[in-house]
């Protein structure tokens, strides 16, 4: 299992160097609160021109409720010069003139990305190296950071979800196939599965803990929270640790092993019939003798592929059952069945395994 610091080490690469970098230079340039737009318009525009067309102006914000010609006016209302192709700035001016009490809100967020990567970039430096209770506190802090963002998620969602429905039943002549336009649609009706779902922390879109930038208000809560549930995850529970082993479950000698044998085998389709055959004859035999502890016949995908199971007491037990009239007799049947050659493999497996699961 991965360490504590590699996992936030891996939060942070990328976080740092953005945030510091362009974070700040568009903190700077927009104010505060603003510079979610930046990066908000920066990732609509696909190819990268500094500019965005009306498709993908209306792939970034379609939400459902807006028909296509109403984003259209919305667009050539920003687009006074009427190019088609918008700075990406025009967006953010336009929606800064209208931010309200939200700037306060967006203010936050950026305030609160800057203080969670400070705080995780501290527990990256010192959390394995505290004592056990000073783990318990980080442990228990983190925990109670994520509830109280929980809550606060569950709220904007509360509210996104009865706007969203009450301007939904105000637009009784919508177009039925408007209404579920572009990519913000299926966030919106998705966004109470979004809770059950972790974001990679090396995904370069899933959130701002990676990135170190503000993305789409209704995501900012929740990316946040699967990123301190997966810390709290690692830290929660300990890497497998090697212990010496114990005079008593030192394997000693070959007779303390059991055996499983592997047989790939593929059939030609003509053959299929005569392999099933003698297939449920030899482990019918197989299994009936008192060295072999399971046999066990699997097929694959392919209808013609099959692999065959075989445990055994002990090796010599193996041999010996390969040199049986049954076992070669069915050797020589499926040799002319083979559509390529057929594939054996063995392994040791410490006998007292064995033992523990099947008692």
């Amino acid at each position: 299992m991965m360490a504590c610091t590699e996992m936030l080490t891996m939060c942070l690469l990328s976080a740092k160097h953005s945030y510091s970098s362009k974070s700040t230079e568009n903190l700077q340039h927009y104010g505060k609160g603003l510079a979610i737009f930046h990066d908000v318009f920066r990732r609509a525009d696909k190819n990268d021109d500094g500019k965005l067309s009306f498709e993908e102006f209306k792939n970034c914000c379609a939400d459902g409720i807006l028909s296509s010609e109403e984003l259209w006016e919305l667009f050539r209302g920003i687009d006074r010069r009427q190019s088609g192709n918008l700075e990406t700035e025009k967006f953010c001016e336009y929606f800064s003139e209208h931010l309200g009490e939200y700037r306060h809100v967006l203010s936050a967020l950026e305030q609160l990305n800057t203080a969670v990567l400070s705080a995780m970039d501290k527990t990256k430096l010192v959390y394995e190296s505290s004592s056990k209770m000073e783990q318990f506190v980080t442990r228990f802090l983190l925990r109670e950071t994520m509830n109280q963002l929980q809550s606060l998620h569950v709220s904007l969602e509360c509210a996104a979800d009865t706007i969203e429905e009450q301007a939904g039943r105000e637009r009784k002549d919508v177009d039925k196939s408007e209404a579920f336009v572009g990519p913000r649609t299926v966030k919106r009706c998705g966004r109470r599965s979004q809770k059950n779902i972790c974001l990679s922390p090396t995904d370069p879109y899933s959130g701002m803990l990676t990135t170190g930038v503000c993305v789409e208000t209704d995501s900012q809560w929740t990316t946040k929270i699967d990123q301190l549930q997966q810390l709290i995850n690692k830290m929660e529970y300990e890497s497998p640790r090697l212990e010496p082993l114990k005079d008593d479950v030192v394997c000693k000698g070959s007779d303390s092993h059991i055996i499983v044998a592997q047989r790939q085998i593929s059939v030609i389709e003509n053959g299929l019939e005569t392999f099933f055959q003698a297939l449920q004859s030899y482990t019918v035999i197989t299994a009936s003798q008192s060295n072999c502890l399971h046999v066990s016949a699997h097929k694959l995908a392919s209808d013609t592929c099959f692999i065959l199971y075989e445990f055994w007491q002990d090796m010599a037990s193996w041999r010996s059952h390969l040199q049986s009239y049954y076992s070669k007799t069915f050797q020589k049947t499926i040799n002319d069945l083979l559509d390529s050659p057929e594939f054996l493999a063995t392994m040791l497996f410490p006998a007292s395994w064995w033992i523990m699961n099947n008692n």
